[in-house]
């Protein structure tokens, strides 16, 4: 297929995904994460870039494909800006795990989730009350938030000792946790990266796609994918292992290949856009 051989699925389904993405890419999808995937991650989620290299990976292959979409739990406006997307052909965003929408510069959504802002209310005060340590600290993403730890002395630890209270909290407000890499957000039920693919995937009538992601959040993704490859879509599985740590294990064991972290994502993007423009 002419692929380096670093950037080869290690997998039969993976290879055949990447066959059928390569021979029919106008019937393909190409559904990324961003932060880990796109965006190397930061101590602060607010100071989060795309790598230098996406805006012309997804410039050289978006043409020729179906559609490109980011999938993430941020807010879709913010991803569209932090990852420099606006503009760019073919690119649509399902922020906030796919409760939001931005294409064609417009960004459409439902009603927040009330018991968000009663989740929003209680959170400091909850923290507090278990004595969460110094480095502690909630992102308010409007339609979900997140409890980090990464700032902590002890950030493993932190975030296992408050697992059961967030949990607790959110149960309260008819929310549910997602855990992910030094954190734990709180968010609306019934909304995950598999179901918001899902949807995309049928809508568009993919009959390929290749999904990276980097976190346990991506995991549902992955699953759907899994799920409709038994349907008769090929996927190619993609787990963005973070620059100089390891990569999520869970997510690398199910992966049909991994990459070095966002550099290695921006380098499968151009060689997999230079290989459609040379069909």
């Amino acid at each position: 297929m002419g692929f380096d051989e670093k950037r080869m699925p290690v997998t039969d389904a993976g290879r055949d995904g990447l066959r059928r993405i390569l021979a029919a890419p106008g019937d393909a999808v190409v559904a990324l994460d961003f932060d880990g995937t796109l965006a190397p991650i930061v101590a602060d989620p607010s100071r989060a870039r795309a790598h230098p290299g996406v805006a012309g990976a997804l410039r050289g292959l978006a043409p020729f494909v179906r559609a490109v979409v980011v999938v993430t739990g941020r807010p879709a406006g913010l991803a569209v800006e932090y990852g420099g997307l606006e503009g760019l052909p073919g690119v649509v965003v399902l922020g906030h795990y796919g409760a939001e929408r931005w294409e064609d510069g417009e960004v459409t959504a439902p009603p927040v989730h009330p018991g968000v802002a009663g989740a929003r209310a209680a959170l400091p005060g909850a923290l507090a009350a278990v004595g969460a340590p110094e480095g502690t600290w909630v992102e308010d993403k409007g339609r979900s938030l997140a409890v980090h730890t990464r700032r902590t002395a002890a950030p493993e630890e932190t975030l296992e000792s408050l697992r059961a209270p967030v949990d607790a909290l959110a149960a309260e407000h008819g929310l549910v946790v997602e855990p992910g890499r030094l954190v734990l957000e709180l968010r609306p039920p019934g909304v995950d990266k598999g179901a918001a693919l899902t949807g995309f995937l049928r809508e568009r009538g993919a009959r390929s796609v290749l999904y990276a992601g980097d976190d346990l959040g991506d995991l549902a993704a992955f699953a759907a994918v899994e799920k409709l490859r038994g349907e008769g879509l090929a996927g190619l599985l993609v787990c963005s292992g973070a620059v100089g740590d390891a990569p999520v294990r869970e997510l690398a064991d199910r992966a049909d290949l991994v990459v070095a972290g966002p550099a290695g994502v921006v380098e499968l993007l151009a060689e997999l856009g230079e290989a459609v423009r040379a069909r």
